[in-house]
């Protein structure tokens, strides 16, 4: 029971960041709508109603190498994380000097 509770607080707080940072982009599309509930001396009766829509859109993470220049060629990982077309680009780190630390 922990562990499902903690895989749910996990996935809550995960959606929360990449909504925060724009890696996640919702936009409600259709508001939901209750459903008309009516009463008879036959019972209960409920028609209509409307569940909400969404419109989701994800960034993309490209992976690839780039070369450091540290007496010797190494090829050093380099990720990019691109968010949705119509939001605002996030921040991309700059490339730190390589530092030559000889032990």
């Amino acid at each position: 029971m922990r562990a499902i509770l903690l895989i749910l607080i996990v996935a809550v707080v995960a959606v929360l960041i990449a909504v925060a940072t724009g890696f996640l982009d919702l936009r409600q599309t259709r508001g939901a709508k209750a459903p008309d509930i009516s009463t008879s001396q036959n019972g209960v009766t409920a028609s209509g109603g409307q569940t909400p829509a969404f419109e989701v859109e994800t960034g993309t993470v490209s992976v690839g190498a780039q070369p450091a220049n540290v007496n010797v060629q190494v090829p050093v990982p380099r990720l990019q994380v691109n968010p949705p077309a119509g939001s605002q680009p996030l921040p991309q780190p700059q490339p730190q000097p390589a530092t030559n630390t000889a032990l």
